[in-house]
């Protein structure tokens, strides 16, 4: 089955949009609550899910957003991954939009196990080709390594890896030489089921003539993966495929605050304006 075919068939929906639930730190991390504990977290998750279905999301994709200061791919240890396997299934047994995971930073490997362990259809990579500066240091393409795992665990049909480039939070001077349209290509010559555009950091939005520039270079379905509010959801939503959204359906618009399922609503009932949905399609 043609990517873009099996992208619409696993949302039901042309142009999805995804809603963000950011797990509380976890076990490991700095600001992890250990009295609250995997409790407190998974109670936490569980509501964001609600939240997001109430306000008539597409698909949910959750992460270890506070587990900062970031580690990189190779540091991210075990507790990570049960903790976040252990949080994505209390939320699968609530919902039933599909799910998909991140986690930072560029844990693909790590992200793939969660996904098969927990029943995700997809994983987001921030760097599947090439490499970028972060925070953290210097993160190199995980494309060659995840796509044979993914292959090895038999699990090509079943979760679609979503890779960014140019991703928020970094430096790109390293390729720097290499045209926006080369760098979109070779994410989906990494093999990716989508490519991923953001702005410079999160909740900023990409511009709209790169998500033209990059629509007509891939094959690929086209995610923005940041910034896309009620605001320019209008103006930036036609030219992609579809959009993963965090701070938009936040409290007041902001990142760590819980979801709003208010705003959900406001920017599902424009989204589907846009999209041409039928009063069926909001059912």
């Amino acid at each position: 089955m043609d990517v873009g075919l099996r992208f619409v068939e696993l949302f039901g929906t042309a142009k999805p949009i995804i809603g963000m639930v950011h797990l509380a730190a976890l076990p490991g991390s700095p600001r992890y609550d250990r009295q609250g504990g995997m409790p407190g977290i998974i109670r936490r998750a569980e509501e964001d899910a609600d939240a997001l279905v109430e306000g008539g999301i597409d698909g949910i994709q959750v992460e270890n957003q506070f587990d900062r200061p970031f580690l990189k791919p190779q540091d991210i240890g075990f507790e990570t991954v049960a903790a976040m396997t252990s949080a994505i299934c209390a939320v699968r047994r609530r919902v039933s939009v599909p799910l998909g995971v991140n986690v930072h930073l560029n844990g693909a490997r790590q992200a793939l196990a969660v996904a098969l362990a927990a029943g995700c259809r997809w994983i987001r990579v921030f760097e599947l080709a090439n490499a970028y500066i972060s925070n953290a240091g210097i993160i190199e393409a995980a494309g060659p390594e995840v796509i044979r795992l993914r292959a090895d665990l038999g699990a090509e049909r079943s979760i679609l890896v979503f890779g960014d480039f140019h991703v928020k939070h970094g430096s790109h001077a390293l390729t720097a030489d290499r045209s926006l349209e080369e760098q979109a290509e070779d994410v989906e010559t990494a093999l990716a089921d989508a490519v991923i555009v953001t702005g410079l950091k999160t909740g900023e939005p990409p511009d709209e003539h790169d998500i033209r520039r990059i629509a007509k270079a891939v094959s690929i379905p086209v995610l923005i993966g940041s910034g896309l509010a009620l605001e320019n959801l209008a103006q930036l939503l036609p030219p992609a495929d579809g959009a993963i959204v965090g701070t938009a359906f936040k409290v007041d618009g902001r990142l760590e605050n819980r979801i709003d399922p208010q705003r959900v609503r406001e920017f599902m009932t424009a989204a589907r304006s846009v999209r041409g949905d039928t009063a069926a399609d909001a059912l």
